[in-house]
């Protein structure tokens, strides 16, 4: 029998009050401190196991010093032993993570397994029978881009007396707030002030909105996103073919300034795969779908019984699809689009990476707190693509440079240096998984344009190696920030492309 989550969120009996601001024109509402608390602390206090505010629980910790202990002991005895045995655990990982993602795409591009509403559908809806729907915009200093949000927002093919679009600010940021009052937004949109508190981070100013949101279905998307029009209708066609237990639709991501540079094309790349082959391969296997940061969308009910998002993990959203997964809802992918602006910029890049590398650190430590439960509750199959995918992620990150230098050495210097330090066999085992590794990714990367016809990109594709050394310097500065600071929000700025947000043509290079 399916597990069913407790409810933990609801809006009853809160308030909220509108604040007018000291300059004419600032208008916002200002929520209630309640709101705010429980947006913080609402899913902890209810099951603490499932949030990420410790991540490292005493049982963690107990193991890691044990471990510790007898690394260091064995070390001290049987140095060279030690050293091998932890570059085959390292390179049996590697291999395990690339090849699960490589088959789970090539299932993905074998099978068009997204959800294809058509135009027939989307037209064969009634306006006045439509639901009332939710759009939560989060946003902090994005002054730069308030024209652009509001024109790209106000795009939506949805009735506007039906569409609530709340945009979620922090209530330092009056900069932005001023750049919305001169933006001159439509009347259904809300600009919610966010009370001062920690952890300030996306998902906590998300669960304000969750908490007065009107709508039964609610969306999620960021600053910088345009979605397709007809999106939201896709969605709801979506929820009502898949049926009550359907909690989440997730829509693909793409970058409209994809042939800015080549960190561009690369993440271009990188989501093309993700979205086109990876989601729908996850979806049909069966398997948990770590959520995108946006375009996500939710029956809000289900949202609130599952506790909202965690807003000390700092991914959030990948948290949540798992979590939706454990506890027997099913998360499906559509035939729509949202349009990203790609970084564009190393340093920009790595802060957004490491942060999501990180995110993957903390959900991995609370799904398998207990994980003999965890696969009691959704079967080995799931647990083992869970530990694949969201566990093997930052080791396979974390491998690369080590792999990448012991590689080189090898074949530059020759394998007499580095057989004084490993043994032959798990040297060349390491890095033939790490070079097959390597091919069964740069395959995807450029496997991954053809869905959407897009072939200058595809060369760019022999370029991978490249792109995971910035992967491999993120995923330490996560494990490092893991250690430190776990709850720290990594701002990504957005706004720092000249391309114009709009839709690239089918082939376009």
């Amino acid at each position: 029998m399916t597990q069913k989550p407790t409810q933990i969120g609801s809006s009853a009996g809160f308030m909220v009050s509108e604040y007018q601001g000291s300059v004419p024109g600032q208008v916002g509402e200002r929520v209630s401190q309640d709101i705010a608390d429980f947006a913080t602390n609402g899913l902890y206090e209810a099951d603490p196991k499932r949030s990420a505010k410790v991540v490292f629980t005493k049982t963690h910790l107990r193991v890691i010093v044990a471990l510790l202990v007898l690394l260091v002991g064995f070390t001290v005895w049987r140095p060279i032993l030690v050293l091998n045995l932890v570059l085959l655990a390292f390179s049996i990982a590697f291999l395990i993570s690339t090849a699960f993602k490589y088959f789970v795409s090539v299932k993905g591009a074998r099978y068009e397994v997204a959800e294809q509403i058509t135009a027939d559908e989307i037209a064969a809806l009634d306006d006045e029978t439509l639901p009332v729907y939710t759009v939560l915009v989060p946003v902090f200093k994005e002054a730069n881009i308030v024209n652009q949000l509001v024109a790209n927002l106000g795009s939506i093919d949805y009735p506007k007396d039906k569409l609530e679009v709340l945009i979620l600010t922090e209530e330092v940021d009056q900069e932005t707030r001023d750049a919305i009052a001169k933006s001159d937004p439509p009347d259904n949109f809300r600009v919610i002030i966010v009370p001062k508190g920690e952890p300030q981070t996306k998902p906590r100013a998300c669960n304000v909105g969750l908490q007065i949101a009107t709508g039964e279905y609610l969306v999620i998307f960021d600053a910088e996103d345009r979605p397709d029009p007809d999106q939201l209708k896709k969605a709801l066609i979506a929820f009502r073919d898949g049926g009550p237990q359907t909690a989440v639709v997730q829509a693909a991501l793409n970058y409209y300034n994809y042939n800015e540079n080549f960190l561009t094309r690369m993440f271009a790349l990188e989501y093309s795969y993700w979205f086109d082959y990876m989601l729908p391969g996850l979806d049909h296997a069966k398997l948990p779908i770590p959520l995108g940061g946006t375009s996500n969308h939710f029956r809000t009910d289900i949202l609130k019984q599952l506790g909202g998002w965690d807003p000390f993990n700092v991914t959030e959203d990948a948290d949540l699809g798992i979590r939706a997964s454990a506890l027997g809802y099913e998360v499906t992918v559509i035939n729509s689009t949202t349009w990203e602006e790609a970084n564009n910029q190393i340093p920009n890049f790595i802060r957004q990476r490491s942060r999501w590398i990180k995110g993957y650190m903390q959900t991995t430590l609370v799904h398998a707190r207990e994980p003999g439960q965890l696969i009691k509750t959704v079967g080995l199959k799931k647990f083992a693509g869970f530990a694949a995918l969201i566990g093997g992620t930052p080791i396979t990150f974390l491998a690369v440079i080590p792999f990448m230098l012991l590689t080189l050495i090898t074949f530059i210097a020759g394998p007499a240096l580095t057989s004084h330090l490993f043994n032959p066999a798990i040297l060349w085992l390491s890095i033939i998984n790490f070079v097959i590794g390597s091919q069964l990714v740069v395959y995807l990367c450029l496997m991954a344009p053809y869905k959407r016809a897009n072939f200058g990109l595809t060369a760019w594709a022999l370029l991978n190696p490249f792109y995971w050394i910035l992967h491999s310097i993120a995923s330490y500065k996560a494990l490092w920030q893991l250690l430190f600071k776990p709850h720290y929000w990594e701002k990504t700025v957005h706004g720092l492309t000249n391309t114009a947000n709009v839709e690239p043509a089918v082939g376009e290079s």
